[in-house]
């Protein structure tokens, strides 16, 4: 069992304890210097598995996915405030200072639908788009450009800061949705999407996550794509982690985790082609033991970016 006198795990809590006396996650240069520090420590790749972690570990990995989740939540809003003061906020979006990572990562996804999928979305809907939806605006702007975007958050504020931010433009204007309210109300609204996208964060622990994907099963149209971020490794202690058994109704097609400095791993799902979803009829396929390297373009340079794991044979 991975526990306390592991270095990595030591130096995870000893950031934990540090983060969790700040007195505000607001962006400061306190709060700036830890979360880099953290993710630094998070980022290279390792073979911890978090499952084996003892209970005080889990414990304090639940709480600092919290405190990450907070504290990302408050940096995308203060820089979705300033960014909304430009006049035209989709040319300025280079000030977030995160925005290369959300470049290499909506390229990525792009490259994983593309490669699963024999038409480009004309609906896709986004799940916890939050006050700067990047992955939204980066994927209109660059890669689907006539798709139309669909942006759920619960929270009126969140949707009101990004909103400004596309209002301006005349393309991403006429393309892009907001829509303040929770998916779980979200019923019949969500056949009409291609794809569906659920933002790490968009339920922090295992339970809050699996309702969520059980009731995107219920709902999407059969043969539509499910994509969602994970995280594996030391990463885990940033984000919370999505299993394919998790996936009850889906097809999980492939898991990607990147190794460079784009922290969430990739999973792609199609949903069943049924009519009636039943959890208890329709399992996740399992996966095949294997992995391998795979090529991938990366925007700035050309380097193997992630390990794949990809489902290519038919299981009976």
């Amino acid at each position: 069992m991975v526990c306390e006198k592991d270095p990595l795990v030591q130096k995870v809590c000893e950031l934990y304890e540090q983060i969790s006396g700040l007195e505000s996650l607001k962006p400061s240069r306190d709060v700036n210097m830890l979360f880099t520090q953290l993710v630094v420590t998070c980022m290279p790749p390792s073979p911890i598995d978090v499952t084996k972690l003892c209970k005080r570990i889990q414990e304090i990995r639940s709480k600092l996915i919290r405190l990450c989740g907070e504290a990302e939540g408050l940096l995308e809003s203060h820089f979705s405030t300033i960014l909304g003061s430009y006049e035209n906020p989709p040319h300025h979006l280079n000030i977030f200072p995160y925005y290369s990572n959300y470049l290499k990562l909506s390229l990525l996804e792009f490259n994983i639908l593309t490669k699963h999928c024999s038409n480009l979305p004309s609906k896709v809907a986004f799940v916890g788009s939050g006050p700067l939806p990047l992955t939204s605006i980066v994927l209109a702007s660059f890669h689907l450009t006539t798709t139309s975007f669909h942006n759920y958050d619960i929270d009126p504020s969140a949707n009101s800061k990004a909103l400004q931010l596309v209002s301006s433009n005349p393309d991403l204007s006429e393309r892009m949705f907001f829509h303040t309210t929770d998916i779980m109300d979200v019923t019949n609204a969500l056949k009409d999407y291609d794809v569906v996208f659920l933002a790490a964060l968009v339920g922090m622990d295992k339970d809050e996550k699996v309702r969520v994907i059980d009731h995107l099963a219920k709902y999407m149209a059969p043969g539509a794509v499910l994509m969602l971020r994970s995280a594996h490794g030391a990463r885990a202690f940033l984000y919370p982690v999505v299993d394919p058994c998790d996936l009850r109704g889906f097809e999980v097609l492939s898991i990607f985790h990147p190794t460079d400095e784009v922290i969430n791993s990739v999973v792609i799902a199609r949903k069943f082609p049924m009519t009636k979803h039943s959890a208890d009829q329709q399992q996740p396929m399992k996966l095949p033991n294997k992995f391998f390297d795979i090529e991938m373009f990366n925007p700035l340079n050309h380097v193997n970016l992630m390990e794949e794991l990809d489902i290519q044979e038919q299981l009976s």
